[in-house]
């Protein structure tokens, strides 16, 4: 037999190939068949993998023909197709005979596959590779949209009715949501009417966490996550299927962690992936464990993808009956029989995430009442309503917390809607009253069905006149009503899809409640229910009533137990609309709860529901069954509908049907009283089950009470979470997997759940049962009720739950609100309230509290409540008010706190309303050892204002503090300095500390109004700790008074001078000698001796030295300091790993040196600066000024310790108390920082290792064509003679000087390097820096009782006539080629004479230069000492007693430096050593330099020094030294910027990309982001490294490299948000200022990075759009080309337009970026001069504006105008960010001329205003208003 067609039409193609077959031929056929399957592949891409896939398919052929053959003869039919089918795990089949009856003759009918397997549910009959769609064109009107035609693939159809053309949508709707849409593209089909998703007009406002790949052929479309890559959604497994009346669409999932899809009962949260079916499709079904469907109607899942937590969503919006079928692949099977394939796809970062997303989408959970947050009562058929009363009365009796009864449909007269029992219930118009009387509430059902039977006494009027309204559901003519029968019998429906019908119904529900007052509704029976099939005269024999597939819902009948499908509503078919009966009457009965209650916010409650729903509504599980099933099933239940965005959700508890045993109930109670909606609820006929009817005193009554008291006590707790549900999202019964998604055993959990984050409920959930297998999570926890930690963490246990118990635990880490609990909520409002604190492993926790009135409307939207933010760190906690709209009536106060997990005592709490600070008595103070529980009592701390508590705690202060620091430590050594040896299993803390009485005894104590006096004596009965240096027996100790926030205190021995720094600071003149003006005071300690300061206010003790180990010796001094919190910053230049100190034993050396950054290596500064925080938030900071070498040490005590082998101990305390203000004093006395020229914040150039001028220009040329902003170029000493400085290399650099001319000509600026070494082996006359050095004796020599001679070193000057070998070692090298040299003595007033000439004869008559870089100056020699290293004088200078740890300190102080010994002279003609000023050499050398610059330019320019120390940043700026090209270079670049910012030398940067070694590519692109945000922003590498500048790197590098503009300085978050303790550890961010937030990606791979956003409005700067978070840290995007930015809200800052270099960027007109704060103000001030000049701000030859901007109107003044008229700048384009409401008019006014309208734009997506004022040529200097209307 031939190849023919098969059993439909088309084509035939290589791939898609029909073959009759015949058993004869088969085995050749199959030949045929492969080899020309083989021979169809692309020409020369025949392989031998391609043969290895040939040799395979063959297989398949043959294996399937073979399979065919060995049926029975007879069952396969002549034509029967056979198709090409995969080869796939059985996992992968996508079912294609998803009806019963499969059989392998119909499923080839199909062009199916058939293949048995012994696994079950696995289908026999699934799709081959013949089905689906191809795409036929594919657009993409813009970058948010794709479109595609899509036509059917020839195949035969499952069902008929195929559609053959198809449109495919899809919508890149916001960065974490794709919404795509398949639909018929010839006729429109029923589509769900969303009332919230239709309202969305959302746009990405980031680029997009996910991508979307279309297949062609067939049709296919995969999801893929970006970062990291990741297919989430792969439909190519599986075909698209999509007839009239059967859609189906198959996809491929990431894991088989999928939840969610209902409504059902799932036994288990996570889902059977093992080929379960479940069927969507409202029904009024009894929830009893069948895979049946239920109430609602919910096809959506979310997936958490693997541990990191990234989850994601999927809803299908489409309202059918359907069926979902979930398998092994893992993958995802729908199927629907009608509407069209809708989905919307959502990617969160973590579980709770996509709820965000989910919920964002079809609508935020409403808050609920209060109230409603209280325990219900309810049954089904109370007979009366005085029985009702006595169930009520009883309970009450009992001393329940109770609030809401219930009647059921019991109370109507004859189960009619809108009436009631008036024998029965004839007082029912008077029970709300009699409720409310004790503070309670009453709610009442309503059903939909209407009877149609008039009432006893009359006519039934709501039926009239729903009759005369139309309001009902027809029959398919459109006009007859349907018949149905409900409780009430015969029943008409009402049909909410029509305006006519809401206004009947919310007209009906006002009338009712006139005469029956309620306070909220509960709807029932809505899915619709119906107790006929259909209707009263059943239903037609269509498509509709009897589709061709049938889901496998309950009954496999449409229309079982509701109404016919071809029912009419205003919305369509009841085919297409039956699921959103409920949807429907919910949005009604929202309209009628607004029109009854008015502001009360009331509820609604209802039984069927779909997404969407609890926006206006909670839901009830159903009626369930009094057994231990349904007490189990209940918690995957309720966790789900928290995943649907319906939180307020609960099951009936003790059970609907049945009785419920005493056991059962208790249990059940127990857990009940920790669902969101706490209801018990049973069914007519059955035995009373409220808690007291099982006797006022039974254990069930008892623990019921119990449990519903501590549900009463966390109601604010419980109340908040509803908010965070509402604002944010979150879930409020939550999957411990959603806190815990990185542990893979809490995936599967569902016997336990929390409360948000933190309260853990472990329930019982079987009979006799007392022990409880529970799962731990990884986190601190703590039992409740006794208040303890217990030790399990990150394991499952078994716990003790007695017959009267629940499983409570408390997260560490948690602070949760509470009030003391009532009866009601009425009651408990009335109530003090109270805070529960949990700590965590770093002691610390957090919280939030939501209050308004608990009552009223939309109090979020018109701002009526208190939000309240908690935190507690560092022993502080902050009671911080957010939002306060709302004044609560009670005068409520939080009175008792209790904090969990402290390990010892307080010695004395504090609290402080920030005015006022008391300290609590004992009797409000208690501590539990036992428990480890503070219990803080009867505080009066009022509702809505901001407070701190702050306690400190009694700890043991000697034993941190080392007693042998250095190396050889033992008990004998340690025992022969008189101190105590004790060994420690604490990691690193010392075994050898000092008695508690070691150090000075105080002797004698002066105090006077400007300061106190004090003599200390050394205590004698302790050794000497260096026999070599012996403590000094009698110091004099002078604290001053400086001012108001600051003060000295100076130990020195008055008996004998010692060295002091010589460093000028400036102080005032006068001390403060008015007490009332300080904000400290001092107290001295007598033994040992000690000084401390206390801040006024907080009363802390922020420096604390009355500890031991406090020592005084020629050679070393010795202070330590109790620290007042954990969180101190600076101390350098070392490399530091974070910006916060760890204080875990950490010690640092700090001397001067040339060493490249490293891990605790002295690097080329020396700061013995501090900051610290105090748990008051406050922050002071302390300078030892001490130039000798030194260490500080910090251990966890908190306490440091500085020891230093020279001078005196000098310290200088400023007070703060902000850190910004800690800044600014110490400032003021170090000296502020130089202003540097404008043109050097422009992003800088240089290597070291340019080999000859061409190279430079031609990197010159190459950066002006990339069109790279770029101001200035640098020369490394490649440019001089043999490394000399003031000489030009005439062979190599002969062109400098002319290509230095053209590229200044240009606007460019040049840099050139000066080291402070001089050559001094040169002819004599031949380099005159050396010979006037010496005839001005200018060079360091030895002291002159030891030799005249200049101490020579080497650095890198060559010998003249020499050839450098390079390839020999580096000290032969220095050995043979390096020449001689002398370092100048820059004390010395000649020094800076000869300096500055010599600076200006190189400027004068070699070469123009506009900044200067000195280097080297440490100072730096490449020989250790002098030339042969033999250092004269006393050797204890080389190597002392006690020597820090210094980088190759075994090598002695003058490794790499100079001899010790070595003499210089102060100005004022006083001889010191070099060991004492070594640390000064860097900054002795700066002032000269500047003043060169300034006198030799007549420009101040810019001057930048590797070496500092205190009030360097006066003349110079620094950058962080030859760093390497490493990615964790980036992290410290901004610890060590933020340091410098301390140090008050705010002009800093590092090496962008690296100094040593190769960059690549990601990490330098990244740098290059990073480094435009340096205030020094320089590209620098070394010698034979490869380039590394942006344009060495090509075109795409250049075109995404930002480089920076402006005028602020490096700020860490702490300085501005200083109340906000997750600041204080924050540096891989940083600001601008006080508004420019910096957020780089510092890591390789990275695009999606975590940052934090302080509590403020933000802007994305790149987009102006408002980011809605705020104090917490977020998920920012961060694809390769991207750094993150984000503006604050309330400021205004000034930009230009760029240019290629600032010459010409200056020349633009000024722009504003206005951002708006959340009351639409911004202020921001604007400083100008003309860049260059000096002392312009001494000379008020400058510019200074200040901006506001206020209820529209943007407002400037002028504070200073002394600006030169060539540098005036003209008003350009202003930005507007946060205009919330449209403009119809922009108007600026000047004083003296007429209004001008000017032109405008208004973005209403980002909230946008943007106008230009260019036209109108204002200058800036001018004032003026610029005046918004809006419409």
């Amino acid at each position: 037999m031939g190849l023919a067609q098969g059993l439909w039409d088309g084509p035939m193609t290589p791939n898609f190939s029909i073959f009759w077959i015949s058993s004869s031929i088969a085995s050749q056929r199959a030949s045929e068949i492969q080899k020309a399957r083989c021979r169809t592949t692309t020409p020369g891409r025949t392989t031998a993998k391609m043969g290895k896939l040939c040799f395979l398919r063959l297989e398949v052929v043959v294996f399937a023909l073979v399979s065919l053959l060995a049926v029975e003869a007879g069952t396969i039919r002549a034509g029967t197709p056979l198709a090409e089918c995969p080869v796939i795990p059985q996992g992968e089949r996508v079912d294609c005979f998803p009806e019963p009856n499969a059989t392998q003759e119909k499923c080839l009918e199909r062009a199916c596959c058939w293949e048995t397997s012994s696994e079950p549910n696995v289908p026999w009959c699934f799709f081959s590779k013949d089905h689906g769609y191809s795409v036929v064109s594919q657009s993409m009107p813009d970058s948010t949209h794709i479109e595609a035609k899509l036509t059917r693939m020839n195949s035969p159809s499952l069902f008929g009715g195929d559609i053959q053309e198809l449109n495919f949508y899809a919508e890149m709707q916001t960065e974490n949501r794709l919404r795509f849409k398949i639909s018929d593209a010839n006729q429109a089909r029923f589509e769900v009417p969303h009332e919230h998703v239709l309202s969305l007009s959302d746009t990405p406002s980031g680029p997009l966490k996910y991508r979307l790949e279309l297949t062609q052929n067939p049709f296919g479309l995969k999801v893929w996550r970006t970062s990291p890559e990741k297919l989430l959604f792969d439909t190519t497994i599986g075909p698209l299927v999509f007839a009239d009346q059967y859609l189906q669409l198959t996809a491929k999932l990431p894991s088989h962690n999928i939840y969610g899809l209902g409504e059902h009962v799932h036994q288990s949260f996570r889902h059977d992936t093992n080929w379960r079916t479940w069927p969507i499709f409202t029904r009024d079904a009894f929830p009893n464990g069948g895979t049946h469907n239920l109430y609602g109607h919910y096809p959506y899942f979310t997936c958490l993808e693997d541990a990191s937590g990234q989850s994601f969503g999927v809803f299908f919006m489409n309202s059918n009956a359907m069926e979902v079928t979930i398998q092994p692949a893992p993958a995802i099977t729908y199927r629907t029989i009608g509407g069209v394939l809708d989905f919307y796809i959502v990617l969160g970062e973590t579980p709770e995430a996509v709820v965000d997303e989910f919920t964002k989408l079809v609508g935020r959970p409403f808050i609920p009442p209060y109230w409603s947050l209280g325990f219900q009562l309810s049954r089904w058929d109370y007979g009366s309503l005085e029985e009702v009363k006595k169930v009520v009365d009883r309970n009450r009796l009992a001393g329940l917390p109770y609030d809401v009864q219930y009647t059921d449909i019991d109370y109507m007269e004859n189960k009619k809607i809108f009436t009631y029992d008036m024998v029965k219930f004839a007082e029912l118009p008077q029970f709300a009253d009699y409720m409310h009387a004790s503070g309670q509430k009453y709610i009442v059902i309503l059903d939909p069905a209407v009877s149609t039977s008039p009432r006893i006494n009359g006519p039934y009027e709501a039926l009239d006149r729903g009759n005369a309204a139309k309001v009902w559901v027809t029959e398919s003519d459109g006009v007859t009503p349907l018949l149905g029968e409900v409780w009430p019998g015969e029943t008409f429906f009402p049909d909410y899809t029509n305006q006519a019908c809401i206004d009947w119904w919310v007209d009906e529900i006002s009338r009712f409640h006139q005469e029956v007052k309620h306070d909220a509704i509960w709807i029932d029976m809505n899915e619709v229910a119906n107790f006929v099939q259909g209707s009263s005269k059943g239903c037609a024999t269509d498509n509709l009533n009897y589709p061709p597939y049938m889901p496998r819902i309950l009954d496999d009948l449409m229309y079982s137990k509701t109404l016919c499908m071809d029912a009419k509503h205003k919305w369509g078919n009841h085919y297409d609309v039956h699921s959103l009966y409920g949807y429907s009457m919910v949005l009604a009965t929202e309209k009628a709860s607004k029109a009854v209650f008015g502001t009360s916010r009331s509820m609604v409650f209802t039984r069927s529901s779909f997404p969407g729903v609890g926006k206006y509504a909670g839901h009830w599980l159903g009626d369930n069954g009094a057994n231990w099933n349904d007490i189990k099933w209940a918690i995957p239940g309720m966790l789900e509908f928290n995943l649907f965005g319906i939180p307020y959700i609960g099951a009936d508890i003790c059970g609907f049907f049945d009785n419920s045993s005493e056991e059962l109930c208790r249990r059940w109670m127990q857990v009940g009283a920790f669902y969101p909606f706490s209801r018990n609820h049973n069914a007519q006929g059955y035995a009373d089950q409220d808690p007291a009817s099982y006797g006022a005193d039974s254990l069930l009554v008892q623990t019921s009470k119990h449990y519903l008291n501590i549900r009463y006590t966390l109601l604010p707790y419980l109340y908040t979470l509803f908010y965070k549900a509402n604002v944010n999202g979150e879930t409020v019964a939550r999957p411990m997997m959603h806190e815990f998604y990185s542990d893979s055993e809490t995936w599967a959990v569902h016997s336990q759940f929390l409360w948000g984050a933190h309260l853990l409920i472990t329930p019982v959930l079987d009979p006799g049962v007392e022990n409880v297998e529970a799962y731990i999570p990884d986190a601190v926890w703590y039992d409740f009720e006794t208040e303890t930690r217990i030790t399990h963490r990150k394991t499952k246990v078994v716990l003790h739950i007695p017959a009267d118990k629940l499983g409570l635990h408390l997260r560490g880490g948690a602070i949760l609100p509470t009030q003391n609990p009532a009866v009601t909520t009425t009651y408990s409002r009335l109530n003090p309230m109270g805070l529960i604190i949990a700590l965590d492993d770093n002691k610390a926790a957090s919280g939030e509290l939501f209050w308004d009135d608990g009552d009223s409307r939309d109090t979020v939207l018109s701002g009526s409540y208190i939000h309240y933010q908690f935190s507690l760190a560092n022993d502080v906690l902050t009671l911080h008010v957010a939002h306060n709209g709302y004044t609560d009536p009670n005068n409520l106060k939080f009175e008792n706190i209790t904090v969990m997990g402290m390990a010892a005592a307080p010695s004395s709490v504090f609290v402080s309303d920030g005015i006022t600070t008391i300290t609590l008595p004992e009797s409000q103070v208690s501590y539990d050892a036992t428990k480890q529980v503070m219990y803080l009592r009867n505080l009066e701390l009022e509702l809505g204002k901001d407070y701190k508590v702050n306690w400190e705690v009694k700890k043991t202060y000697s034993r941190q503090i080392d007693c042998y620091p250095e190396a050889g430590s033992n008990q004998a050594n340690c025992e022969a300095r008189g101190c105590v040896w004790q060994p420690s299993e604490v990691p690193n803390e010392p075994w050898c500390f000092y008695a508690d009485t070691h150090g000075y005894i105080t002797k004698n104590v002066v105090e006077t109004s400007s300061g106190i006096t004090v003599d200390i004596e050394r205590n004698a009965n302790f050794p000497s700790q260096l026999p070599q240096s012996p403590d000094i027996n009698t110091l004099r100790v002078e604290i001053t008074f400086l001012s108001g926030k600051s003060l000295r205190w100076k130990i020195y021995d008055p008996n004998n001078a010692r060295y002091e720094v010589p460093v000028p600071l400036n102080l005032p003149a006068t001390p403060e000698t008015d007490e009332n003006n300080r904000l400290y005071r001092v107290q001295v300690k007598d033994n040992p001796f000690g000084i401390q300061v206390i801040r006024k206010g907080s009363e802390e003790v922020i420096w604390d030295s009355a500890v031991p180990g406090f020592t005084f010796s020629n050679q070393l001094l010795q202070i330590s300091t109790l620290l007042p919190s954990d969180y101190v910053y600076g101390v350098g230049e070392t490399e530091h790993r974070s910006y916060k100190h760890d204080l875990n034993f950490h010690k640092y050396g700090l001397f001067a040196k040339d060493q490249p950054p490293g891990y605790k290596l002295n690097n080329y500064g020396v700061h013995p600066f501090y900051m610290g925080l105090e748990k008051s938030q406050s922050a002071h900071g302390v300078l030892l000024l001490n130039s000798n070498a030194m260490d500080a040490t910090f251990v966890p005590t908190p306490a440091m310790t500085f020891r230093t082998i020279g001078g005196i101990l000098d310290f200088y305390m400023v007070i703060g108390p902000t850190p910004e203000e800690v800044v600014q004093q110490y400032t003021e006395i170090i000296g502020r920082p130089v202003l540097p020229a404008y043109w050097s914040l422009g992003f800088q150039l240089c290597r070291y290792g340019y080999s000859n001028d061409a190279e430079i220009s031609s990197l010159y040329n190459d950066m002006k064509a990339a069109q790279i902003p770029y101001d200035v170029q640098y020369a490394d000493i490649d440019y001089m003679e043999r490394q000399m400085d003031f000489t030009l290399d005439t062979v190599n650099f002969k062109g400098l000087p002319t290509l230095v001319d053209r590229m200044r000509a240009d606007g460019m600026r040049f840099i050139f390097i000066l080291d402070p070494a001089i050559a001094a082996n040169e002819t004599k006359g031949s380099y005159p820096a050396f010979d006037l050095g010496v005839e001005n004796d200018v060079f360091i020599k030895w002291p002159p009782a030891l030799s005249s001679e200049i101490v020579w070193g080497k650095v890198w000057p060559d010998y003249p006539n020499v050839t450098v070998d390079n390839s020999l070692d580096w000290d032969t090298q220095v050995q043979l080629f390096r020449s001689f040299v002398a370092f100048p003595d820059f004390f010395k007033t000649s020094t800076a004479a000869w300096w500055g000439q010599q600076v200006k004869d190189f400027y004068n008559n070699i070469m123009k230069f506009d900044g200067l870089w000195i280097d080297m100056n440490e100072p730096a020699s490449f020989v250790h000492g002098t030339v042969g290293e033999q250092c004269l004088g006393d050797p204890a200078l080389e190597n002392p007693p006690y020597m820090p740890p210094l980088e190759s300190s075994y090598r002695g102080l003058n490794h790499k430096t100079l001899c010790m010994n070595s003499e210089q002279i102060l100005a004022d003609g006083t001889r010191v050593k070099h060991y004492d000023v070594h640390n000064l050499y860097g900054w002795a050398h700066t002032k000269p330099t500047y003043d060169a610059l300034l006198s030799t330019t007549g420009k101040r320019g810019v001057v930048i020094t590797r070496s500092t120390y205190p009030s360097s940043g006066r003349w110079a700026g620094h950058w962080l030294g030859d760093n390497y090209s490493a990615w964790d270079q980036l992290l410290k670049s901004i610890i060590g910027m933020m340091e410098f910012s301390l140090f008050g030398i705010p002009y800093t940067g590092a090496d962008i990309c690296g100094f040593f070694n190769t960059a690549e590519y990601e990490m330098c692109l990244r740098w290059m982001q990073l480094g435009a945000f340096y205030p020094f922003s320089r590209n620098h590498n070394t010698i034979n490294m490869p380039r590394q500048d942006p344009v060495a790197w090509g075109p795409e590098f250049a075109a995404i490299s930002p480089h920076a503009h402006g005028n602020t300085v490096v700020r860490p978050l702490l300085h501005e948000f200083v109340t906000d303790a997750n600041t204080w550890s924050i540096d891989r961010q940083f600001l601008w200022g006080p508004a420019l937030l910096i957020t780089p990606a510092l890591d390789p791979g990275v695009t999606v990075l975590r940052g934090y956003l302080p509590n403020a409005r933000w802007y994305d700067y790149h987009t102006g759009e408002v980011v809605g978070a705020r104090g917490q840290f977020v998920d920012m995007d961060a694809p390769i080309s991207k750094i993150n930015l984000h503006v604050r809200g309330g400021y205004i800052l000034p930009w230009q337009k760029p240019e290629t270099n600032t010459q010409f960027s200056r020349r633009n007109p000024l722009g504003l970026l206005v951002a708006l704060d959340d009351g639409g103000s911004a202020q921001g001030s604007f400083f100008w001069d003309d860049g260059e000049g000096i002392d312009t701000v001494q000379n008020q030859r400058f510019l200074l504006t200040t901006f506001t901007v206020s209820s529209g109107v943007l407002t400037s003044t002028v504070p200073t105008d002394g600006l030169a008229e060539a540098d005036r700048l003209t008003l350009g384009v202003v930005k507007v960010w946060g205009v919330t409401t449209p403009i119809t008019q922009v108007t600026m006014s000047v004083t003296g001329m007429p209004d001008v309208n000017l032109e405008f734009t208004y973005n209403a997506n980002i909230q946008e205003l943007q106008f230009d004022a260019t036209s109108q040529s204002h200058t800036v200097e001018k004032p003026f208003t610029i005046t918004w209307k809006t419409a």
